[in-house]
């Protein structure tokens, strides 16, 4: 089977809803324990996996196909990156508000001094 062979309505519901909220909450803990960004990479490759298990169990696609895990591990990655900035963000513009505001909400910046 091909990775595009299942319908768009199990990768939205499975991929995105699904695995896609998990990985920005895990982005979100990391974050919120003040841990290294780097983490995220082994996290998302073990998310993954268990992303393509159960794509395999309960959607018949190919449990092995290279391109399939790439590709879910690029979307899986990125949800968790989202949410380790945005918590990282929270979290500086929070705990240290005569330093730092917020720019956007994935920046902030040093306050001017008046």
């Amino acid at each position: 089977m091909n990775m595009f062979s299942g319908s768009l309505l199990v990768f939205f519901i499975v991929s995105i809803l699904l695995f896609g909220s998990a990985a920005y909450m895990m982005g979100r803990a990391v974050a919120g324990q003040w841990q290294s960004i780097h983490l995220l990479i082994g996290y998302s490759a073990l998310l993954t996996i268990f992303e393509r298990f159960i794509l395999f169990a309960l959607f018949q696609q190919d449990l092995l196909s290279i391109l399939g895990y790439l590709f879910d591990l690029a979307l899986i990655y990125g949800f968790a990156l989202l949410g380790y900035r945005l918590m990282q963000v929270h979290k500086m513009v929070t705990q240290y508000p005569w330093l730092y505001e917020k720019v956007t909400p994935l920046n902030w910046r040093e306050k001017q001094s008046v």
